[in-house]
């Protein structure tokens, strides 16, 4: 690929968002966007992301942090995109996290990325990992790549971060298996961003049919009688969702189906609430 058009693909990132609560303000049901093509329309609800770009990005770290290690870094992945664990073919809109460190993104993106302590691979579907830095200021990047480790054109910007001191914490304990609701206050009215988070669980495709996987499911309640639930699943791996729901108080409920046991959850869900106005 030609400098010039490597340099196009990084001027189109969007920035990254993280991981807040959210108040958001409805529009009418005709000036909702539409979903951008090839984003599967599940729901009435579902809406189209602002940006049509696609990001792998974090959703706990930004430009500037300062941190201690061991530190749970936490993955996102926007436009569509989903997760797809190497063991088997995902489709073409699917890949699995890389953390490069220290490292710019390559040259080449027809080569596959090299297996070392700064290019570190997520290939079972991960969706965090717990860094050791030792004390210092680092570069961090996401980028998603496919089975065979070609990089897409989906990656973050880079986020420098300052690592204050490297504390006594086991690594281990900080990785605790469990799901999350993330919600984000920058969007303060429709449509609104939910984002869906597996800790220690491993995300996948359901048709991959990977033992020990799931997919999400997110169900969305209206209180006080206002109407049916809103269950959206996600059987491609995708990791969050723009929705545009009337205004009003909502109940939202998280699950990761068993990619190999129809209706079986592997975790006990998530909860939230968010009200729409």
């Amino acid at each position: 690929m030609s400098t010039s058009l490597h340099r196009l693909a990084i001027s189109l990132l969007s920035s990254t968002t993280f991981l807040i609560s959210l108040s958001a303000h409805a529009q009418p049901a005709a000036a909702r966007p539409t979903i951008a093509a090839g984003t599967p329309k599940v729901h009435p609800w579902q809406a189209a992301p602002p940006r049509l770009t696609a990001e792998a990005y974090f959703t706990n770290l930004k430009d500037g942090d300062q941190i201690e290690t061991p530190f749970v870094a936490k993955f996102g992945l926007t436009g569509g995109w989903g997760l797809a664990p190497i063991a088997q073919p995902g489709r073409a809109r699917s890949g699995h996290h890389h953390l490069l460190v220290n490292r710019d993104l390559p040259l080449n993106f027809k080569e596959a990325l090299p297996f070392n302590d700064q290019y570190i691979h997520f290939g079972k579907g991960q969706m965090e990992t717990v860094l050791t830095l030792e004390p210092g200021t680092y570069t961090l990047r996401m980028l998603l790549a496919d089975q065979k480790h070609l990089p897409h054109f989906v990656f973050s910007k880079p986020t420098r971060i300052t690592v204050t001191r490297k504390t006594g914490v086991d690594p281990k304990t900080l990785s605790v298996k469990g799901l999350s609701i993330g919600l984000d206050r920058s969007t303060l009215r429709n449509p609104m961003r939910v984002q869906f988070h597996a800790s220690a669980l491993e995300v996948a495709h359901r048709s991959q049919g990977i033992a020990g996987t799931g997919h999400f499911r997110l169900t969305v309640t209206p209180e006080g009688n206002r109407g049916t639930p809103a269950v959206l699943e996600f059987p491609e791996g995708q990791t969050e969702v723009w929705l545009a729901p009337p205004a009003g108080n909502y109940s939202l409920q998280l699950d990761l189906m068993d990619n190999l046991n129809p209706g079986k959850t592997l975790i006990e869900p998530a909860h939230a609430t968010a009200r729409v106005e």
